[in-house]
């Protein structure tokens, strides 16, 4: 498996929001939701999940799209509207950061897949794990595990 280099950093389509990330990925998935299918006009967004230490925004002020109640906040540039990272509140010690936005994301492979319940017929991906829905929360632990273990 290819591994992000560190540094790594990213933006949206227009460059005005900006971001690094200054540690590992602690896990790469896609999302077949249908509110990921619709907010990234396509059949799943891509994710690089990363400790909220290791990611800075650099450029820009992201403003909240996508859902605005309680707990998810999606962050887009107010400017090309690209959905550009996801934080759930309270803070959880994770950032979602979109992988296509990455400025180099040949590296990414997505390790898990959530929500293949609602995922088009023809959509496939190369994660090791498939989930109807999400993971229990007690089994993230060993999935980031194993997935550090085999980047």
């Amino acid at each position: 498996m290819a591994t992000m280099p560190i540094p790594a950093e990213g933006g949206c389509r227009c460059g005005r929001v900006r971001f690094r990330l200054t540690a590992p990925p602690l896990l790469t998935s896609v999302c077949h939701c249908r509110g990921c299918q619709r907010m990234s006009a396509s059949a799943f967004s891509t994710t690089v999940t990363v400790a909220t230490a290791a990611f800075a925004v650099i450029a820009g002020e992201p403003v909240i799209g996508g859902l605005h109640g309680d707990g998810t906040r999606h962050h887009h540039c107010d400017w090309c509207k690209s959905w550009v990272f996801t934080r759930v509140e309270p803070d959880m010690g994770f950032v979602n950061v979109r992988a296509t936005l990455l400025d180099d994301p040949s590296w990414f492979v997505p390790f898990i897949e959530v929500y293949t319940e609602e995922k088009l017929p023809w959509a496939t991906s190369l994660a090791r794990h498939s989930y109807p829905t999400v993971p229990a929360t007690e089994d993230y632990q060993a999935l980031v595990g194993e997935y550090q273990a085999s980047a």
